[in-house]
C-alpha cells in the first residue's frame, strides 16, 4: 500500500504528462457505469425531463468525482497491485507517471467536481457525493479492504449511492425511491466482486488481502454468492412493487435475474476460475441492463 505522505521526487517533472496513463487511473469503464446509475436516478427524480442543469452538470460533477475516487484507489493501492498478475500493468507500477501526479490528479478531479456539484447543483448533492468518495478511497482502500473479508459488503455501501445522488441532485432532497436503488445496487456488489475474488484468490492472498474466499474458502464464497443472488432478484422486485416501475421492468428483471442466478448455480456446481469470470462478466452487463430497463419504463409509461 502507497504511504500517503511518500511523493515521489521533483525530478519526476521532467518526464512530463502521460495523459493516457491519468486516464486509465480514472477507471473510465466503471465511471460510465457510475454516471449511468446516477442519470436513471435523476430521470426517475421527475415525471418529465430533468432540469439540463441538474442533469448534465450533476452528472458531470458525479463522475469526476468518481474518477477522482478511482485514482486515489490506484494511489493507495499502488503498491499491492505491483504485486497482483490483474493490476501490475496499471499505470503506477509500471511507472507510467509519478506518485505525485497520481495524487495531484486524484485531488484535482475530486475538488472541480465538488464544486461544480456545490455551486451549480445543490449542496446536498456535492456533500452526499464526497461522502460516497471518502467511503470508497478511504474508509474502504486504506482501512476495510485489509481488516475484514466482510468489506466488500460494507465498503459497497459507497458505490450503491450514485442514483441517489442523481435524485438528489434533481429535487435537493433525500426520498424512499432512491434508497431502493441503493439497495439494489448494494446487494448486487458482493456476488459480483466475490466472483472477481474467487478467480483472483491467489492474488489477494498473495499481499494479504482478507477476500471472502481466501480467508473462508471457495466452497463457502460460492454458497453466499448464491444467497446474495437470491436475495438480489427479490430485492429486484421492489421497485414494481412499490409502482416505480411497470410491467416492462418486472419482465426485463425477472430476465435478467434468472440468468444472474443461472450463472451463480453454475459457479456453485462448477470450475472455479472460469465460470466465476462468467458470472463477473454478466453481472457488469446484469447492472446496465437492468438500469437501462428501470429508464425505459420510466419513459414509457411518461408517454403513455
Amino acid at each position: 500500500m502507497a504511504k500517503l505522505n511518500t511523493l515521489n521526487p521533483p525530478s519526476s517533472l521532467n518526464k512530463g504528462i502521460n495523459w493516457r496513463a491519468l486516464y486509465k487511473l480514472t477507471k473510465p469503464k466503471v465511471v460510465a457505469l457510475i454516471v449511468l446509475t446516477a442519470v436513471v436516478g435523476a430521470c426517475l427524480a421527475t415525471s418529465g425531463l430533468p432540469p439540463w442543469q441538474a442533469l448534465l452538470v450533476g452528472n458531470l460533477g458525479i463522475g469526476l468525482m468518481a474518477a477522482g475516487a478511482a485514482a486515489f484507489n490506484h494511489y493507495i493501492d499502488s503498491e499491492a497491485d505491483a504485486a497482483m498478475a490483474r493490476t501490475h500493468k496499471r499505470p503506477l507500477p509500471t511507472g507510467a507517471i509519478a506518485n505525485w501526479q497520481a495524487l495531484l490528479w486524484a485531488s484535482l478531479l475530486s475538488v472541480v467536481g465538488f464544486v461544480m456539484l456545490y455551486w451549480w447543483v445543490n449542496p446536498l448533492t456535492a456533500w452526499l457525493t464526497a461522502a460516497s468518495l471518502v467511503g470508497y478511497a478511504v474508509i474502504y482502500t486504506l482501512w476495510l479492504k485489509r481488516a475484514t473479508p466482510q468489506n466488500i459488503v460494507i465498503g459497497g455501501l459507497a458505490g450503491a449511492m450514485p442514483p441517489l445522488l442523481g435524485w438528489t441532485a434533481v429535487n435537493n432532497a433525500i426520498s424512499a425511491e432512491p434508497l431502493l436503488l441503493v439497495m439494489l445496487i448494494f446487494t448486487w456488489t458482493p456476488p459480483h466482486f466475490w466472483a472477481l475474488a474467487i478467480a483472483r484468490r491467489e492474488d489477494y492472498a498473495k499481499v494479504n488481502i482478507p477476500m471472502l474466499p481466501v480467508t473462508h474458502g471457495v466452497g463457502f464464497t460460492k454458497k453466499l454468492i448464491v444467497l446474495y443472488s437470491l436475495l438480489l432478484f427479490a430485492v429486484a422486485w421492489l421497485p414494481f412493487l412499490v409502482g416505480m416501475s411497470g410491467v416492462l421492468y418486472l419482465v426485463l428483471s425477472c430476465a435478467l435475474n434468472l440468468r444472474f442466478m443461472h450463472l451463480a448455480w453454475r459457479l456453485y456446481k462448477g470450475d472455479n476460475q472460469r465460470d466465476a469470470m462468467r458470472l463477473f462478466a454478466f453481472s457488469i452487463v446484469y447492472l446496465m441492463l437492468l438500469f437501462v430497463a428501470l429508464l425505459a419504463d420510466h419513459w414509457l409509461f411518461a408517454l403513455l
